[in-house]
């Protein structure tokens, strides 16, 4: 999935070592509820003192799924809405608070566990209480615990877009005096200092943070397995690819793919542009018929358990590419591939530049300006947390080189998703064709 607003562009990702074995088809397996408990408590080691407070998604209208917070799903593994985690760091100790339900809520949503009398042991948790409790229960624990809350100061992610990029979309929402109004989560802060204005708060993202861009077990098992059926999906596309075919009958080979075996949905609107549409980065009206001589560029990843992937590829929807989009896609290709050899524990981005320049001078090739780097993180969200340094292990991140030339109506991109190893990266995306001759083959068993 494209970042940034360069002409040209290049994102890398890192890859780590999966463990454990493929899972049945369609099974979603969910976080064990100790790798919740462990993070926690790696969280409050670090924070010490005060109470971390985090709050859940509101549920809100709409056709999709119920989306969770992406740093409350890290620390709870839970889908509740309107929920708030607190923990305090002196005890050890977890807190979650959820509504009361009325009988026709109970009746519409499912009973949450307020209902159920294991609900601590099934959260593991210390307690699980009521939302009208927590107020009460800030009341009388703040002072004793050194009147400092450890909450989110920096914007929220969500599955498709970054901090950063949800800070971006409430300023532009502003533009129009009629929609300037605080976010829900600075609205929830302006609270807290209204309420407990003897506390300090301070800002909790950095710390979690640095513990999302890693990796654990359990995650990276996941993720292979959601790169396995994000890349056959997007084969599934490339079959039902042909001249006179909607873009959305593409989109559709995939989902249908995807879904089938686990996935709650897509980890962003899948981008799927064929002609003059693959020039534009974020294209996903996905109406267009594709014609003969025109290319494809797919942008598509799945969600499973709650992990993203990301994945674009690039075809000729007759089967054969041109000479002239042959030249383009070999460049683009050459330079996706130069970075995943570079990337490895320790490289910087400098570092992978040198590399990506050193290799296609070998090759005697130029790719117009196109050069090497680092790209986004991948995990929670599409465009995951966390800084881009120095690659270490167990990080992830999504490798995107392309070229755009809108007047001749192509746009390629090569994109993989990749975990940083110990001794370099394993592409988590590798089970759909790139190289132009497997391209071509795989085209032609069409019928």
């Amino acid at each position: 999935m494209p970042l940034g607003s360069a002409r040209v562009f290049v994102c890398v990702s890192a890859a780590v070592v999966l463990l454990g074995g493929m899972r049945p088809a369609g099974q979603r397996t969910g976080l064990p509820i100790e790798e919740v408990v462990a993070r926690r408590q790696a969280l409050m080691r670090e924070v010490g003192h005060g109470l971390v407070v985090l709050f859940g998604n509101e549920r809100q209208e709409g056709a999709g799924h119920f989306a969770q917070d992406n740093d409350f799903y890290y620390l709870t593994g839970r889908d509740d809405a309107n929920a708030i985690l607190v923990m305090a760091p002196k005890s050890g100790q977890s807190f979650l608070f959820l509504p009361e339900q009325n009988p026709r809520e109970i009746m519409i949503e499912g009973a949450n566990l307020l209902k159920d009398p294991h609900a601590a042991e099934v959260a593991g948790v210390t307690a699980v209480h009521p939302l009208t409790y927590f107020d009460e229960f800030l009341a009388r624990n703040l002072v004793s615990n050194g009147l400092e809350l450890h909450v989110r100061l920096s914007p929220h992610d969500t599955v498709a877009g970054a901090r950063y990029e949800s800070a971006l979309m409430v300023a532009r929402r502003s533009r129009i005096h009629y929609n300037d109004q605080l976010p829900i989560d600075q609205y929830r802060l302006v609270k807290l200092r209204e309420r407990y204005p003897a506390a300090t708060l301070r800002d909790v993202t950095p710390l979690v943070d640095a513990m999302r861009v890693i990796k654990t077990p359990a995650e990276i098992t996941v993720m292979r397995r959601n790169g396995q059926i994000s890349a056959e999906g997007v084969r599934q596309a490339m079959l039902a690819s042909r001249p006179g075919v909607f873009e959305y009958e593409i989109e559709a080979a995939a989902m249908g793919y995807v879904l089938k075996r686990g996935a709650r949905g897509p980890a962003y609107a899948p981008i799927v542009g064929s002609g003059p549409n693959t020039c534009v980065w974020h294209y996903d009206d996905n109406g267009r018929q594709a014609e003969a001589g025109d290319l494809v560029l797919m942008d598509f990843g799945a969600q499973l358990d709650h992990l993203t992937m990301d994945i674009t590829r690039t075809w000729p929807v007759s089967g054969k590419f041109t000479q002239e989009q042959r030249r383009v896609y070999e460049q683009v290709l050459e330079v996706e591939k130069a970075c995943i050899d570079a990337y490895r524990p320790g490289v910087t981005e400098a570092d992978v530049k040198r590399a990506v320049a050193d290799a296609l001078k070998r090759k005697g090739i130029d790719a117009g300006g196109l050069e090497g780097g680092f790209g986004h993180h991948v995990g929670l969200a599409t465009h995951d947390v966390g800084a881009i340094d120095r690659l270490r292990e167990g990080m992830v991140f999504a490798i995107e080189p392309a070229l755009y030339f809108p007047d001749k109506q192509i746009g390629i991109r090569v994109e993989d998703t990749v975990l940083i190893t110990r001794d370099g990266c394993e592409v988590l995306t590798r089970g759909v064709p790139k190289e132009i001759a497997e391209i071509e083959a795989l085209l032609a068993t069409r019928r």
